[in-house]
């Protein structure tokens, strides 16, 4: 790649999907401001449950062509997003969904969860040293809900990030280059349930057979360790709804809400929060509103 914009922020995601429910806003909001936003997804979702009737014929315990259809979701989505650099990582099904936690697909031995992490890291690596990103957005160490592919996203992430600065690895795989920040998705208690509240008032003005609750919200944390507040505009809110809504067998949106295959809703939100692991952070109890503050980008 040639003539990259200054500003250069890199996301990895385990399934596609995940992208736009954690960070869409987020997306939306520098690629229009003109950064260089790449997104790498670590497998196909495969395994995915699927919502729509019509479709279920995709699922893998039938057809098992849920990924291939994800790819082409995750495609429109990137659209509604502004965003045309997005790589699987390895390569397009180089990694296979691992289910959730506790089941036998997390036994596959071309499953994301088994893959050795140097190998899957050094995919990422690669990436990191083309793109040369100032900022770095994964999971926390628990993936946000446990999920295993979610966990080993955060640990490739985090390797690469390392592997990439390091002067004696692997100079075929580009120069070095150290990332100036590193976040992990989150979200305060305080917003979930300030979301709840306004999920519950609406009642029975929703589609969806419940509602979840706030522990159910992947990346839930107090407000004191949130670093960063991406608070965007209404029309970066509106094609993260959009993005989400490309994600057809895997989320329904209504409105200023959405359900998984649960069928259980969640508030949509437009705000997107951070937590800083790596970099200066502002002066305390200030919150961050530009993920690049500090990086001189």
């Amino acid at each position: 790649m040639t003539a990259l914009p200054a500003r250069r922020l890199l996301l990895v995601h385990a399934h596609p999907d995940d992208e736009s429910i954690n960070n869409g806003a987020t997306m939306a909001k520098y690629a229009a401001e003109g950064a260089h936003v790449t997104l790498v997804t670590c497998t196909l979702g495969e395994e995915g449950e699927v919502i729509p009737p019509e479709l279920a014929h995709l699922a893998p315990d039938r057809d098992d062509t849920l990924g291939a259809h994800r790819t082409g979701e995750l495609a429109d989505a990137m659209v509604q997003l502004g965003v045309t650099d997005h790589r699987f990582l390895g390569g397009p099904g180089r990694f296979r969904d691992s289910g959730m936690m506790g089941v036998p697909q997390n036994d596959r031995p071309d499953s994301f969860w088994q893959a050795d992490l140097d190998l899957a890291a050094s995919y990422l690596v690669e990436v990191i040293r083309e793109v040369r990103p100032q900022v770095l957005v994964a999971y926390d160490p628990d993936g946000g809900y446990g999920h295993p592919d979610h966990i080993k996203a955060h640990r490739v992430a985090m390797r690469a990030a390392e592997l990439a600065a390091e002067p004696a690895y692997r100079r075929d795989l580009g120069a070095p280059h150290a990332i100036a920040k590193v976040y992990w998705n989150c979200i305060p208690r305080r917003v979930v349930e300030e979301g709840f509240a306004r999920l519950h008032a609406a009642g029975g003005q929703i589609p969806f057979e419940g509602i979840a609750t706030a522990d159910d919200v992947p990346g839930l944390v107090d407000d004191d360790q949130v670093a960063a507040a991406i608070d965007v505009e209404a029309r970066y809110a509106e094609r993260k709804a959009a993005a989400m809504k490309a994600h057809v067998t895997q989320i329904a949106v209504d409105g200023p809400f959405f359900a998984l295959s649960n069928d259980l809703g969640q508030p949509l939100f437009g705000a997107e929060f951070y937590r800083l692991v790596k970099g200066v952070p502002e002066p305390a109890g200030d919150l961050e509103d530009d993920l690049f503050a500090g990086t001189g980008a």
